[in-house]
């Protein structure tokens, strides 16, 4: 099992844009999402994912402990530029980038799952920016959450999807890596349930040499503010399960606590998931912040990896 492999064909086209960020040359990736030959996809309209999920009370997954559901945004019309792959019990969805790269990054999902096209959009711009980039299914073929169940069955359906029960996963994962891709330079990067795995993993693997968690937090730990590798923090300044409050104290303990470089960043008006959920072409107010999230993430690893 190797990197290569065929390609899935798309009619996706990119835009990358130069951006000068801390000294560092990125690019940054923009599609232009086309229906021609990709599935139908239910695309949730900006009223029912974001005004009227506020004004009933939005909750969504911020931690290990006390997790709550969340809104599945804008989902993006997207089929990816990767392939799925089977390692050993883990199936993922991997990406390369144009040329060689020794760089990977662990693309860790939200509750809808590793095949939710928001994810894998996310994995191929790390692609472009010269990362191997892989997806993988951390539930283990079990059914991710959908907009259609019922909430008051998502503990229950949590149980055995907890984001800090990983390490047999990611171990697996990791020596794919490094064994069939050639990987020596390691990040992860998460979402939502995934952020909270992201925190988890910078606690364990001192090997992956830097983390970005997106919208995630570990709150019951007593060593949580002991990271082991540098790790960016982005929060919206309205996600409203992980309030400014509790975004405070884990930037005071970690200056108090941490030993390695961190970086906790709020985003000014943006709700949970604006990173990857909800799309810049159909939220122009939004789309500065979109944009300089994913550019931040992609310093943060510039930096470190």
């Amino acid at each position: 099992m190797t990197c290569t492999g065929p390609i899935l064909a798309m009619r996706d086209e990119y835009i990358q844009s130069k951006e000068h960020r801390r000294g560092v040359n990125l690019v940054v990736q923009r599609a232009e999402l086309k229906q021609a030959n990709l599935p139908h996809l239910q695309t949730c309209s900006l009223s029912t994912s974001h005004q009227e999920a506020e004004g009933r009370g939005h909750y969504e997954m911020a931690n290990e402990a006390k997790p709550c559901p969340c809104d599945i945004g804008d989902r993006m019309e997207y089929g990816g530029l990767g392939q799925e792959i089977q390692i050993e019990h883990v199936k993922a969805y991997v990406v390369k980038p144009p040329a060689q790269s020794d760089k990977a990054v662990i693309v860790i999902q939200d509750i809808y799952g590793w095949q939710l096209p928001n994810t894998r959009y996310m994995a191929d711009m790390l692609s472009t920016n010269g990362y191997i980039a892989i997806v993988p299914d951390f539930y283990l073929g079990k059914e991710p959450w959908s907009p259609s169940h019922d909430w008051a069955n998502f503990q229950e359906w949590l149980e055995d999807k907890k984001p800090t029960n990983i390490n047999k996963e990611v171990d697996v994962v990791l020596k794919y890596l490094k064994d069939q891709c050639g990987a020596r330079r390691l990040a992860s990067v998460g979402f939502c349930w995934g952020g909270v795995a992201v925190h988890h993993i910078a606690l364990q693997y001192p090997d992956i040499k830097a983390g970005v968690s997106v919208y995630g937090i570990i709150r019951e730990r007593e060593d949580r503010y002991q990271l082991k590798s540098p790790t960016l923090f982005i929060f919206g300044e309205r996600d409203t399960v992980i309030p400014l409050d509790q975004v405070s104290v884990l930037e005071e303990r970690l200056k108090e606590k941490c030993t390695v470089d961190f970086h906790v960043k709020i985003y000014p008006g943006q709700t949970h998931g604006f990173v990857h959920r909800k799309r810049e072409d159909i939220n122009p107010a939004d789309k500065p912040f979109i944009q300089e999230a994913r550019t931040d993430l992609l310093s943060w690893l510039e930096k470190y990896v």
